[in-house]
């Protein structure tokens, strides 16, 4: 399961049927929700002024920056199982991380696309400096990966295993 596009998304079929279900919600019954809102908003007069109005079209306008985004997002989707527990970093698995080989110094963190940000765990994208930089690697391999002010940053996979929702 390896990253063959920057557009490609891998996705678990759980995940994928979740996303599914938010697009298929925001394009249903909270088109229809927020419709009414505008609507009702609409009959109290002068729209200027109206500050139910314009409430309801921002929140229209987000829903549908939403739905443009899981669009996307489903369409470029790659649907897979979990990666294999064979300790090769790739999308799906947490990841220890020891800096400049100090094993003192670590991080763990989940290389997944930000759509599935959890808060109990860090969450660094393939596309990430950090997460193409460890991608591929095994348990063991040093990596590099360049930070934002240009300077190169080294780093020791310590382990890699399959992510398992909580």
């Amino acid at each position: 399961m390896t990253q063959t596009s920057d557009t490609v998304t891998w996705l678990t079929q759980e995940a994928y049927d979740q996303l599914k279900a938010e697009l298929d919600h925001l394009t249903g019954p909270a088109r229809v929700e927020i419709a009414k809102k505008i609507e009702q908003a609409r009959e109290e007069g002068d729209l200027k002024e109206n500050a139910g109005y314009h409430a309801a079209k921002e929140e229209q306008g987000k829903m549908e920056a939403r739905v443009r985004q899981l669009n996307q997002l489903l369409e470029n989707a790659k649907v897979a199982e979990a990666p294999a527990d064979d300790g090769v970093v790739e999308p799906g698995m947490v990841v220890t991380i020891a800096f400049d080989g100090d094993e003192d110094d670590t991080m763990t963190f989940l290389l997944a696309s930000r759509e599935f940000a959890t808060s109990d765990i860090e969450t660094y994208s393939p596309q990430s400096p950090l997460g193409s930089g460890v991608n591929g690697k095994k348990v063991g391999d040093d990596a590099e990966y360049q930070l934002p002010n240009g300077s190169t940053a080294r780093v020791k996979v310590l382990e890699a295993k399959p992510y398992q929702a909580a």
